[in-house]
């Protein structure tokens, strides 16, 4: 438990998810972009700063390049206790997110989903490659390569300049 799990995926950009809706979104969408991505939580004590500093970054990069992906996970606490479109609903009508918000999925385990065993498998954090908490965060990069991993208390905003280097503004 805790190993990096073997993956042949190079680019998260090879990954297809569902959306809040059930729909299949095809992250190759997103070649170009620099990701943020982030598993959420409504009912966390990081869920107010978390939330509140994604948005702002959001609108502050989203025409430079710049996306959140946001997904929900109700794995630590049961903190994210209601169906994807409720998860969504919350994001957007009340830190007015307009980032996607995907559907919910889990981040460790025998059920991780696929994107996230890529992206733990390409940066290990302070459990291994396992998920710690809610608001994990992974900067990666235009061609899908993750650059980063951040902890649940590395607030959105302390990142900035991370996420402007990638974007080449640095």
């Amino acid at each position: 438990m805790g190993a990096a799990e073997s993956v042949s995926e190079k680019s998260i950009h090879e990954f297809s998810v569902k959306d809040a809706k059930g729909r299949d979104v095809n992250l190759t969408t997103y070649k170009g972009k620099v990701l943020l991505v982030v598993n959420v939580a409504s009912k966390c004590g990081f869920t107010n700063s978390n939330y509140t500093q994604l948005t702002e970054l959001y609108s502050t990069y989203k025409d430079k390049g710049f996306e959140i992906l946001a997904f929900p996970c109700n794995q630590f606490l049961k903190q994210e206790p209601g169906n994807s479109e409720e998860a969504e609903q919350f994001a957007c009508t009340r830190y007015k997110a307009e980032y996607p918000i995907f559907g919910k999925i889990r981040v460790n385990g025998p059920d991780t989903a696929p994107v996230y065993k890529f992206l733990k498998a390409n940066k290990s954090g302070f459990l291994c490659s396992r998920i710690k908490w809610n608001f994990t965060k992974f900067l990666v990069d235009k061609e899908g390569k993750v650059l980063q991993r951040y902890g649940p208390t590395t607030s959105p905003l302390s990142i900035e300049k991370d996420i402007k280097m990638a974007l080449g503004e640095a």
